[in-house]
């Protein structure tokens, strides 16, 4: 394979143009390939920029010598001039071993002072998360994917495949971590890495991963259009009183936004709601016939009076 170096740097390039001068960047390194690959990116690239970068390992300190591996990155960066801090966090299991560390994860994240947090997830990534999302019958937005733009959270190498970046860290000597959770047939990314996916490609054809990724593209531009037409029905709305009328007049993709919005804005936790849930609600507007109110997760209580839908929340 010929140098991958010129395609990581410019992967990251138009991102760090829209930055402005004197920002403050942060690069999230676990050691992994991808991580390191970017890493390096952003540590050429803002030499000609006024900019401010800097690297953190998050330690969940759920394996032996995690500790060890957070000293390893630290010095990793420093060889190329990059100052890393460790931050350890207590990961709660809660959802799962996977979801439960993503939750610390981010959390430690959001509290980080800096203008964008790069994150090193690549094409191979958006794949499995689309396929993981048809695998649980989620909707438009997870099969979507990742957007490479979310917040101060920046994903400059979705286009980018972990052959490239483990050919970046070959060419500049920088010896990867190669996870043990990574291997771990417990965890259902994993079986989809190295095995539903390899299946794909064989019994189907080669391409799979990257039709998986151009159906994400698509599925975000349709997502994105129907957000827009549900936040445009939703100005001037009360969400605490919604008119079931009104709501069953619109299309179901429109209603159970608007839906997904009420709830959250009555303080659901984010991203608790799921099919079921919004189900529920959406039988109080379409599928009326007199039944109890629909309990949400927050403490939120959905219920029908004279055509109407309330919201409230339960204080414990």
């Amino acid at each position: 394979m010929s140098s991958q170096l010129p395609a990581i740097r410019s992967a990251v390039r138009p991102f760090l143009e829209k930055l402005e001068a004197g920002d403050r960047i942060v690069v999230a390194v676990s050691g992994g390939a991808d991580s390191l690959a970017l890493a390096y990116a952003l540590s050429q690239e803002v030499k000609k920029l006024a900019l401010q970068l800097s690297a953190v390992t998050i330690d969940h300190q759920l394996q032996n010598k995690s500790a060890e591996q957070a000293s390893v990155v630290v010095e990793q960066m420093r060889e190329l001039g990059v100052e890393c801090t460790v931050i350890k966090v207590n990961v709660e299991i809660t959802e799962g071993l996977e979801a439960s560390a993503r939750k610390a994860r981010y959390g430690a994240l959001d509290n980080l002072q800096a203008d964008a947090i790069f994150l090193g997830h690549t094409h191979n990534d958006q794949a499995e998360n689309v396929l993981l999302g048809l695998a649980r019958g989620s909707g438009t937005r997870s099969l979507s994917g990742m957007a490479d733009v979310n917040g101060r959270y920046v994903r400059p190498f979705l286009a980018i495949t972990r052959q490239q970046t483990e050919s970046v860290c070959n060419e500049i000597g920088l010896t990867p971590w190669n996870d043990p959770h990574n291997k771990d047939s417990q965890f259902a990314r994993v079986r989809v890495r190295t095995q539903a996916l390899p299946v794909l490609e064989e019994t189907i054809g080669p391409g799979i991963s990257d039709a998986l990724v151009r159906s994400a593209q698509l599925l975000r531009d349709d997502a994105d259009a129907l957000d827009q037409w549900a936040e445009e029905e939703i100005v001037g709305l009360d969400l605490h009183d919604l008119d079931c009328t009104y709501l069953q007049g619109l299309p179901r993709a429109i209603r159970s936004r608007i839906i997904r919005r009420a709830v959250y804005a009555q303080g659901a936790p984010s991203g608790s709601l799921s099919a079921e849930h919004v189900g529920a609600v959406e039988a109080l507007i379409c599928a009326w016939n007199g039944q109890g109110p629909a309990h949400l997760p927050g403490g939120v209580k959905v219920e029908r009076f004279s055509g109407r839908l309330s919201l409230s929340r339960h204080q414990p």
